[in-house]
This record gives structure tokens, sequence and C-alpha cells, in this order.
């Protein structure tokens, strides 16, 4: 074997050795960030993440520590997204592979499967089987009737389409990395058996 081969290999290795770890780290970093706050859209998220959180209607505030914990401070049901506290909350099921929607948060931890993918029976009372990949709820209608609850609903549409973008752009990203990492290796593998075709 040839000297630039030998280089030629021990570059591979290297770059194979720097480049997998990298590629898993960023990939687990993604995966494994923060969970998602229980029944809430994925674009209120970021109004959660400070200390001090007001109630969406202006009423008054409150510190993080009291998010979800099961005690109504905000008449318009903001600090328990996640609980069945207050009587006009909305719980959101994500449903993914499915249609996502809001029910009444007295629906959470009742008993009974309201959202597709379980999300709302969280407690452990009873199993709710995953169903969203089957259909699940696709032709569920919001029985939340009010033209309050409608125009809360024909918003959301639009945000779950700038969230489903963004997902998209992510899955998008990670693929053309592997890509980029397959071509540069099928590269330095061609490269070498050229090499060794023209020393032999």
């Amino acid at each position: 074997m040839s000297a630039d081969t030998s280089d030629i290999q021990m570059g591979t290795t290297s770059f194979v050795h720097f480049i997998c770890p990298c590629f898993l780290l960023a990939s687990a970093a993604y995966c494994f960030s923060s969970p998602p706050l229980v029944g809430v859209h994925p674009l209120d998220e970021k109004y959660y993440r400070s200390e001090v959180i007001k109630c969406k209607d202006g009423t008054k505030s409150f510190p993080r520590d009291r998010l979800n914990d099961n005690f109504c401070d905000c008449t318009d049901g903001t600090d328990e997204p996640g609980t069945s506290a207050c009587p006009t909350g909305k719980f959101y099921c994500r449903n993914l592979g499915s249609r996502p929607q809001f029910i009444f948060s007295s629906r959470v931890n009742d008993n009974f499967c309201d959202c597709c993918d379980g999300s709302d029976e969280y407690d452990g009372s009873i199993h709710c089987p995953n169903t969203c990949v089957m259909g699940g709820n696709v032709e569920y209608r919001s029985d939340l009737v009010s033209s309050g609850a409608k125009k809360t609903d024909d918003g959301m549409k639009l945000e779950e389409s700038v969230y489903n973008l963004t997902a998209l752009k992510v899955a998008i990203v990670l693929q053309l990395v592997l890509v980029i990492f397959a071509v540069v290796l099928f590269c330095f593998r061609c490269r070498n058996r050229y090499r060794r075709t023209r020393y032999h």
C-alpha cells in the first residue's frame, strides 16, 4: 500500500470520526430538547417561558411555578392549559399523525380518551392507545360552537401550518446533512480506489 493511499484512508477515518459524533450530538439535541408543555399549542410555548406570566385577558400575572398547579389563577384559564382546574380553559391535543384540536379543559383526566394521542389522560388512571396514525379524529369537528371558539379554530389553522412548516424545514436540513455526508464519504472512497489502481 502506498503512502498516499494510507494518508487518504487516515483522512477518511478522521473525517468519519469527526462528523459522525457531531451529527449524532446535533440530532440528540434536537430530539431531546425540553419536552413540550402539556396542553399548550406549540406557538404558545414561548409565552410560558418567562418567570412571571400574564393572564391572556390582562387581569393579572402569576409566577411560572403556578403553571399547571391545578389551581385556577386566571379567569381565562391561561395558567392551567394542562389541567381541568379552570372551567373556561382549553387543552391542546397535538395528535401527531392526525388533526390537532382543542378540547374543553374539563375533559382532561376525566377517564375518557378525547385526544387520539391520549395526551388528555396523562395521570395514568386509564391507558389511551395512540390512534392518530390509524385515522384518529381526522373527521373531528370541535363542539366548541361559540363564535369565539370558531375564530380560535380558524386562527389556529394558520399557526399550525407555520409550526408544521418549521418541523418540515428541520427534517429537510437533517436529511440534507446526511446526503452531504454520504456524498463526501463516497468521493473519498472513489478517490482512494482511483489512487490504488493508479499505483498498482
